[in-house]
């Protein structure tokens, strides 16, 4: 003889009234209890950004705004680059000039290159042989360099001055190291890291005689 089994009523929790209700048997539980599955994606390319998230949209747009977001960059032949370290470039605001740094001649030293004419610049007075020149800064015309100099035994700040083919010391009173200098469009200032505190800070000085800051 077969026993039935009877299955006891199930229920549900009605969202409104917050009371259960019995499920009739004539519905399928399976389909009433399971989650309902998630809307299909339109097959599009907004689509596809839009299942990933607004990360990814941003991402989008910028490409698509900018047109040459991931760009090839070239490293150019005939005098600026060598088989020595070139480091520390900076660039006119024109995008003409480029001064860097390079131990092509066995020690630290700074140079300008040309980019229209493809040639380096003399900068008479500028390097020294027993010392380095380093971290170059150009101002907006390419008139004025900013540097790091280890001309005096310790680091200092310098702006070299194309014009007169002149260094002007900015940090002669200023202990500790420095580094990084970074000069204004118009060459009247410039900020560097300094450990006179004790700990990397930065300073700016007014290369009209305001002093550091």
């Amino acid at each position: 003889m077969k026993i039935k089994l009877k299955r006891p009523p199930l229920k549900r929790k009605d969202q409104k009234t917050k009371k259960n209700q019995l499920i009739p048997s004539s519905l399928n539980p399976a389909t009433i209890l399971s989650p309902s599955p998630p809307l299909p994606i339109p097959p599009s390319p907004r689509a596809a950004f839009l299942k990933n998230g607004i990360t990814f949209l941003l991402i989008a747009s910028l490409i698509s705004g900018c047109g040459g977001l991931f760009v090839t960059p070239q490293i150019p032949i005939g005098g600026l680059n060598s088989n020595a370290p070139d480091e520390h470039p900076s660039l006119s605001a024109d995008g003409r000039y480029l001064a860097f740094a390079s131990d092509r001649n066995g020690h630290r030293d700074i140079y300008l290159y040309d980019l229209n004419a493809k040639t380096l610049v003399p900068l008479p007075n500028l390097n020294r042989r027993d010392s380095s020149q380093n971290q170059p800064s150009l101002s907006a015309d390419g008139r004025y360099i900013a540097y790091v100099s280890t001309e005096r035994g310790k680091s200092d700040i310098l702006v070299y001055d194309r014009q007169s083919a002149r260094s002007q010391l900015l940090t002669a009173n200023l202990r500790g190291s420095v580094s990084s200098p970074t000069l204004s469009g118009d060459g009247s200032s410039v900020a560097f890291q300094t450990t006179q505190r004790g700990q990397w800070n930065i300073a700016i000085v007014q290369r009209n005689g305001s002093g550091n800051q």
